[in-house]
C-alpha cells in the first residue's frame, strides 16, 4: 500500500552531515510503517551562510518539506522567519524544529522537553534543592529552564563568560520568579558544589572534537548526581570519571532520543516508542563507538 503522506523532513545547520537524528527518525518511521525520508541539509557542505537560513526556510518550503530541525548556528537566528511560536520556544527564544504547516510556520523547542523528559526517566528520585549548572549557551538555557520546571528550588549557573551567564540568569528569573537562580565564575565552582545536589555539563568539553573534563576531579563526591548533554561519546570522561566516584550519571543519549521523540511526534502527528527509538540511537552510536549499552546509568 503506498503511504498517504510520505514525510520530507530537513536538518539545518553546520556541520549537521554526522548526525544521528536523522537516522534516527527513519528508523521509528519504518517500525510504524511510515514513509518518512529525513535529509540533512548542511550549510557548510552547501556553502550558504547561516545568515540566509530565511532563504534556507523558504526553499524548503517550497521543495515540499514537512518540516524541519534547527540546530546551530541557527536556533536563535530563525526566529524571525516564523510566523507562530510555542510559547515555551517564545520563552526561551530559539526554536529547533518548524512545521510547514496551511497557516504557516510554527516553530517549537524540543531541546527542553527532551531534557525534562531524559532526567525524569534516568534520574527519577534524584533531589534537586540546588543545581549547579556549567554552560550558559543556547543548549545550557534550554536544560536550565527544564531543570526549573521540574522544580529546581536553586540553580547556580557557570560560564566563562560571566556576562553570558548573567545575562541567562536575568532571563530566567523573570520567567520563574520562584527559583533562586544565580551565577558563580570557574574559579568559585569549588564553593557552588559543595551543598549542591546535582551537576549538569552543557558545554562541548567532552565531545569527540573536545576531549577532557571541564572541571577538577576532586570536585565530585558521591552524593552528587552527575548529567552530561553531550552524547558522541556516550561516556564521556566526565560520566566516567562520576561513575567511579560513586555518583549516579546521565549521559546526554537520553536527551538526544527524547528530543528527537518529540519532534517525531510534532512533525507527524504519532507518538513513537521512546524504548525502541532508544535502541535505534543505541546501534548507530555502537556503529560508530563501542559504547556501555545501559546508555547511561
Amino acid at each position: 500500500m503506498i503511504d498517504a503522506h510520505p514525510y520530507l523532513v530537513g536538518l539545518i545547520g553546520t556541520g549537521v552531515l554526522p548526525s544521528l537524528t536523522p537516522p534516527m527518525h527513519m528508523a521509528e518511521a519504518r517500525a510504524l510503517g511510515l514513509t518518512y525520508v529525513y535529509r540533512p541539509l548542511d550549510l557548510t557542505a552547501s556553502g550558504i551562510d547561516p545568515d540566509r537560513i530565511g532563504e534556507v526556510l523558504a526553499w524548503a518550503e517550497r521543495l515540499g518539506y514537512d518540516a524541519v530541525n534547527v540546530t546551530h548556528p541557527c536556533k536563535q537566528s530563525v526566529l524571525p522567519h516564523l510566523d507562530r511560536i510555542d510559547p515555551v520556544a517564545a520563552a526561551l527564544g530559539a526554536v529547533n524544529t518548524v512545521l510547514f504547516t496551511p497557516s504557516g510556520r510554527v516553530g517549537y523547542n524540543t531541546d527542553t522537553t527532551g531534557f525534562a523528559a531524559a532526567f525524569a526517566e534516568g534520574l527519577p528520585d534524584a533531589e534537586t534543592r540546588h543545581v549547579v549548572q556549567l554552560g550558559a549557551g543556547g543548549a545550557g538555557s534550554a536544560v536550565a529552564d527544564a531543570l526549573l520546571r521540574l522544580g529546581t528550588g536553586r540553580l547556580s549557573i557557570v560560564d566563562l563568560d560571566p556576562t553570558r551567564a548573567a545575562a541567562l540568569a536575568d532571563d530566567l528569573r523573570t520567567r520563574h520568579p520562584l527559583a533562586v537562580v544565580d551565577t558563580a565564575s570557574p574559579a568559585d565552582l569549588g564553593a557552588a558544589l559543595v551543598d549542591a545536589d546535582g551537576l549538569v555539563h552543557c558545554t562541548p568539553v567532552g565531545m569527540a572534537e573536545h576531549p577532557g573534563l571541564p572541571l577538577d576531579a576532586a570536585l565530585l563526591r558521591p552524593e552528587l548526581w552527575v548529567a552530561d548533554i553531550v552524547y558522541r561519546p556516550l561516556d564521556t570522561e566526565l560520566l566516567v570519571t562520576a561513575r567511579e566516584r560513586g555518583c549516579r550519571t546521565l549521559s546526554g543519549g537520553r536527551m538526544a532520543v527524547h528530543q528527537a521523540v518529540d519532534a517525531f511526534a510534532l512533525i507527524t502527528g504519532t507518538r513513537p516508542d521512546p524504548a525502541r527509538m532508544t535502541a535505534h540511537f543505541l546501534d548507530l552510536v555502537a556503529a560508530d563507538t563501542p559504547v556501555d549499552p545501559a546508555l547511561a546509568r
